[in-house]
Formats: structure tokens, sequence, C-alpha cells
């Protein structure tokens, strides 16, 4: 058995046994794995409300050869979303880096992955969560080598800069209008030049700006679009942040 200590996310959490917890993680050092808490749902003292989705935890576990489950022994709070006011975009908007988070493919291992994490978390608050959430799908979509170049056309090569581009969310890359593939999706030159900015920017700084709703909405689309195709499965936590 190998003892490990290191930063975890909680990314979901099930009722697994009797008293135990199936606790679902993102680790700075590991990746996503799963763990069980034994008697968790009697005792709080070695977790306490470190269980929350979303809550950064300095993790305490246990590995056993040849076992995908690891047996996790305690959880110290880093931080947790439930120290500030939640509501419900706020809610759906963490649901929907958890859940991202836990469709990784297995193996993916990336510090960056965990920092952006971290970082956008900080910055969902209630009544501010739009940028968090498109700076997030975006920068996940470039991370995991997802984001198509929006510069240029993937057909004939066209200069696409400062102009309109065209997607699908069946095909990679974008088009002109004239090699544009059927069910295609306009991404307006405003859009692609807030994608650029995200790209130069951090999520502190732009969290500064005014983002309501309706900024960015198609910029939003187009990344959680490119999100699910490739994570092969519909978010939601996308979905029900769009009915808002």
């Amino acid at each position: 058995m190998i003892q490990r200590q290191g930063e975890a996310i909680v990314l979901r959490v099930w009722p697994f046994q009797e008293a135990d917890l199936l606790v679902s993680l993102f680790t700075r050092e590991q990746g996503r794995m799963k763990g069980v808490a034994r008697h968790a749902m009697r005792s709080r003292r070695r977790f306490g409300g470190a269980l929350e989705p979303m809550t950064h935890v300095r993790a305490t576990y246990a590995e056993r050869p040849r076992q995908e489950l690891v047996r996790l022994d305690a959880f110290e709070i880093l931080s947790s979303p439930l120290s500030r006011p939640i509501d419900y975009a706020r809610t759906a908007a963490l649901q929907l880096i958890a859940e991202v988070l836990e469709e990784l493919p297995e193996g993916v291992v990336d510090d960056a992955v965990f920092r952006l994490a971290l970082a956008v978390v900080e910055e969902i608050q209630v009544g501010r969560v739009w940028m968090p959430v498109t700076y997030f799908a975006l920068w996940m979509n470039r991370l995991m080598g997802w984001m198509p170049e929006l510069g240029h056309c993937v057909v004939c090569g066209l200069d696409l800069r400062g102009g309109t581009v065209w997607y699908s969310a069946t095909s990679d890359g974008v088009t002109c209008e004239d090699d544009r593939r059927g069910g295609s999706v306009a991404l307006s030159a405003v859009a692609v030049g807030e994608a650029m900015r995200i790209f130069r920017g951090t999520v502190g700084e732009l969290a500064k700006e005014a983002w309501p709703k309706e900024r960015g909405v198609d910029l939003r689309r187009f990344a959680v679009e490119t999100l699910e195709r490739h994570l092969e499965r519909r978010l939601a936590s996308a979905r029900a942040l769009g009915r808002i």
C-alpha cells in the first residue's frame, strides 16, 4: 500500500455501501481518480464539509496495487465555494467546471488544467458567472488541443482575421462563408476578438469588466459545443446555464 498526500478538487460524491461515500477527484499530480471515504456518512471528523463539489483540498489517501479505487483517509479544506454566497447560476457554473473535469480522458495529468480550474472558481461569484465560464471553456479547449485556429479557413486557407468565421459542431476548424459546411454557425468578428483577449489575459483581470449574459453568447456557445464534440457527450450543466 502506498500512502500519498496532495492537492485535489472534489468533483462528485455518491453513496457507496452502508455509510461510505465514493468520491471523484481531480488531483494536481495524478489527474482524475476515484476513492472511497469510509464511514463518511456517519462521521464528519475526517472530512467535514470538504466533500462539497469544487472544494479544493489537501487529500491524504492510500493506493493499493491493481485496485482502481484509492482509500481516502482525510481531507484538509484549502478553499471552499460555500465560503461565499451561492445561487442557481453560480451553482450551475461550478457544476460545469466539475462536469468537464470529470469527463476528461483517463490519464490526463496537467498542472495547467488544475490551475485554470482553481483560478476560474475563484472568479465565479453571484452575479458574475458568464465571463469565468466562457474563459474556462475556451482555455480548456486550448489546453486539451481542441481549439481550432480562428484566423484562417481550414478548407481554402483564406485569411479570416478581422472577419466572421463559420464553424460546425461536428467538424474540425473554421471556414469562410463560401466553404461553410451544412449546419454551420457564424462566429462574429467581435466574438473572435473577445477570444483573442481571453487568450492574452488572466481571468482575474477580465473579471473586472462588466460581462452580462448577453456578452459573448455566440463565443460561449462555440466553446461549449467544441468541448462537447471532443468529450462526446452533452454537458448537462451547460444546458442548465442556458435556461437562466
